[in-house]
């Protein structure tokens, strides 16, 4: 193996040296129970609420708009639970996509069988939302949308301002699955008329476990966890104070290069889609423009997308397919086939998504190893 490339940044990533410096003392030295009374308990709740602060600055929210979960799966399974259940008197009909996250996809398949109405929108060639279809879709009953903020797979950012403006003026809850987007473009709550917001830590340097939803304030919504009071009453559990500190830490920083690594992650992706589509019958999955900065999406005609990561693994590139390997059988992206790929396009689609320790050096290298490796694969098959 000749080096170890890293280029999966939108499935985890790592935790910055300087995180983890601010999280150790909260594992040995201030230890305390959050919830008790003596003061290296008081000392770690006014830590907390100094967390939330940071982590409400990022969004334009505000501190007490802000509850700490353990990741985007629980936030998204909460804004989706938590808001139908509380409204279900006032309709049962909510709207999502057909790209979204499996947290949300899963949650409204859920919801469907208890008895709410799903429509999941179709999306154009791109991955982008029509919002006249989303406006058709809306019924008396609608008490929910939810709308991820910029997919995971082909990066593309969805028109979010533009569909808050709308579902406020039909005083309609609004969702976004925030995870992929957050640190990475500006995202205002109150400007974009959000309601609930999801993000997980882990996307952007911090730890694996954490996580946080936005709740506007007066957004009526049920408890997903009951317990005890933690997070004001709305999410028991004792407070995971390092990874709390952690994440508020990792998105303070995050937030503060956010302008200088969007654009250069913005060149390095742009450079790496140029280089991959010389190759010949390849085709890049999602826009060009209005796309998030470190993701790179493309399909060559002809090749097994698994076999092809295989052997990237073997040089030393890790990235990700557009495929998903269930019961023994490869079934193809739903991402993918919802913005028209046939399935065999599908199955040989290839994510790339570029982080802190991307370099230039590194794209030449995956553009020159790629290219061999997919004219190898083409070479193998028509010899079989």
């Amino acid at each position: 193996m000749e080096k170890q490339i890293y280029m999966d940044y939108s499935a985890t990533t790592f935790v910055k040296p300087e995180v983890l410096k601010e999280m150790i003392p909260y594992f040995t030295e201030y230890f305390g129970n959050p919830s008790s009374i003596y003061n290296i308990a008081r000392k770690n709740k006014a830590v907390i609420s100094k967390a939330r602060q940071k982590v409400a600055d990022v969004i334009n929210a505000r501190k007490d708009e802000i509850f700490f979960t353990n990741g985007g799966s629980e936030s998204d399974n909460w804004a989706l639970k938590g808001a139908a259940f509380a409204n279900r008197n006032k309709g049962r009909h909510i709207i999502t996509t057909n790209i979204e996250h499996h947290a949300i996809l899963n949650t409204a398949k859920y919801l469907e069988k208890q008895g709410f109405d799903v429509t999941y929108l179709n999306v154009d060639k791109d991955g982008f939302v029509n919002i006249d279809e989303l406006k058709h879709a809306i019924r008396e009953d609608t008490i929910i949308v939810s709308i991820m903020f910029a997919n995971n797979e082909i990066g593309t950012i969805e028109p979010i301002q533009q569909i808050g403006k709308f579902l406020k003026e039909k005083n309609i809850l609004f969702h976004t699955d925030a995870v992929q987007a957050i640190t990475h473009v500006p995202i205002d709550v109150k400007e974009m008329n959000i309601d609930l917001l999801s993000m997980s830590s882990h996307k952007f340097y911090g730890p694996k476990g954490m996580g946080a939803l936005y709740i506007k304030k007066g957004t009526k919504i049920d408890n997903l966890i009951h317990g005890g009071s933690q997070e004001r009453d709305k999410r028991a559990g004792t407070e995971n104070v390092p990874g709390i500190v952690g994440m508020s830490y990792a998105i303070e920083l995050a937030a503060r290069d956010m302008k200088i690594e969007s654009e250069r992650l913005m060149e390095l992706r742009d450079k790496l889609i140029d280089g991959l589509l010389k190759i010949p019958e390849s085709k890049l999955n999602g826009p060009r423009t209005n796309r998030l900065p470190g993701n790179v999406n493309v399909s060559f005609k002809g090749v097994d997308g698994e076999i092809l990561l295989v052997v990237l693994d073997d040089i030393g590139i890790y990235a990700s397919s557009g495929s998903a390997c269930s019961a023994g059988s490869i079934e193809p992206s739903h991402v993918l086939t919802s913005i028209g790929l046939e399935r065999d396009m599908a199955n040989s689609a290839l994510r790339l998504t570029l982080g802190a320790e991307t370099t230039e050096d590194e794209v030449d290298f995956v553009i020159d190893k790629i290219t061999e490796s997919v004219k190898s694969l083409r070479e193998t098959k028509s010899q079989e």
